[in-house]
């Protein structure tokens, strides 16, 4: 949908944790090596939880977000975290960012796994056109590293954990966004908790990242270049005029092969998988707010993001930086 009122960034944030772990560090105990896993991934290293909770990541990255944006805690109308599960079931884990933070809004989380903060992007369009809010912030957070399996090489090698956090306020910057599902269980999936239920008859599953890579590949490239080209032409744009595409960072070869298809230049992609490999719903808002530190960002310009994940879902956005 192309939007009429809307909002703008007026802030990033983004937090790892200190741990970084590399392929040679993996090969240690995987039987793999660097250039088996970077020429399949584009992938070098990762950050890794050790000591950090997902709240604590998160939370630093929110502050860097509202102190980026010049905003307080306090006039936070909203928190919305995307995320495929926080350190707690209940309370979210946009509840304990609210706490971590000094913020006294309401909060809730949303899992719509990799495209989860365009979605929560997509949620919060619908606060500022009924004027229910005129400050929120949105973090996309993941600790990855507690739901791969460290046996499977295929998997675990993927991803790596991270926050991202944008604060949003009143304006006219998103000029067209997509969201799409088609609810899937095969290709990629985490079955949910067991429990130990003496009643239960259900068979127990383990609790890892399942995914068949070439049917995610397939879908990543189809849905990719779809969701770019139908959001910039909802924004009225030609691909030429596309400044900057950050890409969900799964796979470097998903994203080359998407470039190939389209006409953005390529020098316009942004990507940073090599030091932080998969981050699912962090990794839009840790490119953003790389590329807004950098002051490589101008007023002005459009910024495309597009994203897929287990849903399967898919998200594209078109906003013009107006920081």
């Amino acid at each position: 949908m192309k939007s009429s009122m809307s909002f703008r960034i007026l802030g990033t944030g983004s937090a790892c944790p200190a741990c970084v772990k590399t392929n040679e560090d993996l090969s240690s105990f995987l039987d793999t090596d660097d250039e088996w896993i970077s020429s399949r991934t584009g992938t070098k290293s990762r950050h890794v939880s050790t000591t950090e909770t997902l709240t604590e990541i998160a939370a630093t990255a929110a502050k860097q977000a509202l102190e980026d944006a010049n905003i307080d805690a306090k006039d936070l109308d909203l928190i919305i975290c995307a995320t495929i599960q926080g350190d707690y079931i209940t309370p979210s884990l946009a509840c304990m960012v609210q706490k971590e933070i000094g913020a006294q809004c309401p909060a809730f989380d949303i899992n719509a796994a990799c495209p989860g903060f365009i979605y929560a992007l997509d949620i919060a369009l619908g606060y500022f056109a009924r004027n229910k809010s005129s400050k929120i912030l949105i973090v996309g957070t993941e600790m990855m590293s507690k739901h791969v399996d460290w046996q499977d090489r295929a998997t675990c090698v993927l991803f790596g954990d991270g926050a991202g956090a944008v604060v949003l306020g009143e304006g006219d910057s998103l000029l067209a966004i997509k969201t799409t599902a088609k609810g899937e269980l095969d290709i990629l999936n985490i079955h949910g908790k067991n429990g130990n239920s003496p009643f239960s008859q259900h068979e127990k599953q383990d609790e890892f990242v399942h995914m068949n890579g070439q049917e995610v590949y397939k879908f990543a490239v189809i849905s990719m270049c779809r969701d770019l080209k139908d959001v910039i032409a909802a924004a009225g744009l030609t691909e030429e005029e596309i400044d900057f595409v950050l890409p969900h960072q799964a796979n470097i070869k998903i994203i080359e092969t998407a470039m190939n298809r389209l006409k953005i230049p390529k020098e316009r992609y942004y990507n940073n998988i090599e030091r932080f490999g998969n981050t699912s719903a962090a990794s839009i808002p840790i490119l953003l707010d790389e590329l807004n530190r950098s002051k490589r960002l101008q007023n002005g310009q459009n910024i495309a993001m597009v994203s897929f994940g287990g849903g399967l879902t898919t998200g594209a956005v078109i906003i013009k930086w107006q920081k």
